[in-house]
């Protein structure tokens, strides 16, 4: 029974092996090309949120006052930043683009990433009527920024009322942390 157990769990090392290697072999193959869609994927946010036409530069921030807040991009053209912040939603983190003008109003919102619920939370993130209206709402606001059940002019998606507010909170941040730049 010994030379059983033993010639199994060498059988399961080699099985183990194996599909490890392969593994780290299309990781190796694969990350740069994984690497440079993400990049393209967040610089079309930018440019969805706040058009620069000779592109942004990295800003320094309080990283400790503003935990959510990703990095901020400044307009080399002068027309505002590109703040992006994680933050949780119903269903995990989403990961969003918000533009900010130099008067301190938000140009747009783009979600860049996300895991909310399909059908509910996913919406603000969707190119859908329901989805494109909803980031409507946050063009021209400023950090006073509230949804409607708390006396603000967000209204919030049917059914999503936590991705809704964690999207107009962290609107209201990205504001905050381009205001405290000065």
């Amino acid at each position: 029974m010994n030379n059983k157990v033993v010639k199994l769990s060498v059988v399961l090392f080699l099985i183990c092996a194996i599909t490890a290697g392969i593994l780290g072999i299309v990781n190796a193959l694969t990350w740069e090309r994984i690497d440079y869609l993400s990049h393209q994927k967040e610089y079309e946010a930018f440019a969805e949120v706040l058009k620069s036409e000779s592109g942004y530069t990295e800003v320094e921030f309080d990283k400790a006052a503003f935990p959510t807040v990703d990095s901020v991009m400044q307009s080399n053209d002068g027309n505002g930043y590109v703040v992006t912040s994680t933050f949780s939603g119903a269903q995990g983190s989403i990961t969003m683009a918000c533009g900010v003008s130099p008067e301190l109003t938000c140009t747009g919102i783009s979600i860049i990433e996300h895991s909310e619920t399909s059908g509910l939370g996913a919406v603000a993130a969707s190119s859908s009527d329901a989805g494109v209206k909803f980031r409507a709402q946050f063009v021209g606001q400023d950090g006073s920024i509230a949804l409607s059940k708390a006396g603000g002019s967000i209204d919030a998606l049917a059914g999503a009322t936590i991705t809704s507010t964690a999207v107009t909170n962290a609107t209201a941040t990205s504001i905050a942390c381009v205001a405290a730049l000065g």
